[in-house]
């Protein structure tokens, strides 16, 4: 054929009506076995795909859920999306997919791309959208989630933890067990990296032992190749005073120890590394990687179960679910396990 397949002729090839074959897309389970065997037999002996446009206009369903991540080549992202995957498919329902690239115009851009395939939920990353994002989410009509942090004010569901009091945790715990030269190092310093920074920085006043000068930050991107370089500022900026670094993310925590066994400090006796997000090369490292372990995975489920549950006009208990975490201390930081 040289135009596109239509519903018609698959409806002619089966010898069924259209009717018949638009129930077996959409509502297999009032056609007979052997109907939908002649359908789908149909359907792929002429290449048919079904016009998802059409369906939706028809029966106000698209069987779409929009999900708008930072960066589809952080791993952190990658376990978020399994969740996100592994609930929607078994359900029936598509996952439409973009990346922002850690920007909020761009975001803005992707939401307004999104919305106009006429998704029946969204799922977004964080909190801090344009004005325009939040006014076009709001107005949508649809479940929304936030996802990754706890918000003061969500557009609608949020799933996440707290960022600042991770941070806090964790670094409070590194000073009482002896680690009151903490430094830190973040990168990219999105919204939930300023965050732990936070949290780092209460935890560091809360002891009497916050130093300015002992914080770095760059807005440019995390890797592990700049976690070497943003610990050799540390410890040019610091004069060596620092004996320990908590790092915004496991890559720079990674960067921070090759620069340490390069430069001959010996992780922990002279230098502890702290991680954040407990990624699965931080127990691999050598010493494993003292880090924040955050559910991500489960953040990924849970959001996309209450916009199924949303969707369906089920009540939630709450609209806004704390995951928590957990600190793994490990022999990055030997002097910090009690």
């Amino acid at each position: 054929m040289t135009r596109r397949v239509t519903l018609s002729d698959v409806a002619k090839l089966a010898c069924v009506s259209a009717i018949t074959v638009s129930r077996v897309i959409n509502q297999p389970e009032k056609v007979s076995g052997p109907v939908k065997e002649k359908v789908h037999s149909a359907i792929e002996k002429l290449g048919y795909i079904p016009n998802r446009s059409a369906s939706a206009l028809a029966s106000a369903r698209s069987g779409v859920i929009g999900v708008i991540i930072p960066s589809l080549s952080n791993n952190v992202f990658i376990e978020v999306l399994r969740g996100i995957y592994e609930i929607a498919g078994p359900a029936g329902y598509q996952v439409l997919m973009a990346d922002s690239h850690y920007s909020h115009l761009e975001e803005e851009s992707m939401v307004r791309t999104l919305l106009g395939q006429s998704p029946e939920a969204m799922i977004i990353t964080g909190g801090g959208q344009t004005e325009y994002t939040n006014n076009m989410l709001r107005s949508a009509g649809i479940p929304v989630v936030q996802l990754m942090e706890i918000l003061n004010e969500p557009i609608d569901m949020n799933v996440g933890i707290s960022h600042r009091q991770a941070a806090y945790d964790v670094v409070s715990r590194l000073v009482a067990s002896g680690y009151k030269k903490l430094g830190f190092v973040g990168a990219r310093m999105d919204p939930r990296a300023q965050q732990r920074l936070k949290g780092y920085r209460k935890a560091m006043e809360s002891a009497g032992v916050y130093r300015g000068d002992w914080v770095i930050t760059t807005p440019k991107p995390s890797s592990i190749a700049m976690g070497a370089e943003l610990f050799t500022s540390l410890m040019a900026k610091s004069a060596g005073e620092c004996n320990a670094v908590f790092c915004v993310n496991d890559d720079l925590a990674m960067g921070a120890l090759f620069e340490c066994q390069r430069m001959q400090l010996a992780v922990p006796e002279s230098m502890a590394i702290c991680g954040f997000n407990d990624t699965e090369a931080s127990a691999l490292m050598n010493p494993p990687l003292t880090s924040v372990n955050v559910p991500r995975y489960d953040m990924g489920v849970k959001a996309t179960e209450m916009v199924l549950r949303a969707i369906k006009g089920e009540a939630l208990d709450n609209k806004v679910v704390d995951c928590g975490y957990q600190i793994k201390i490990r022999e990055s930081t030997q002097r910090a396990i009690y």
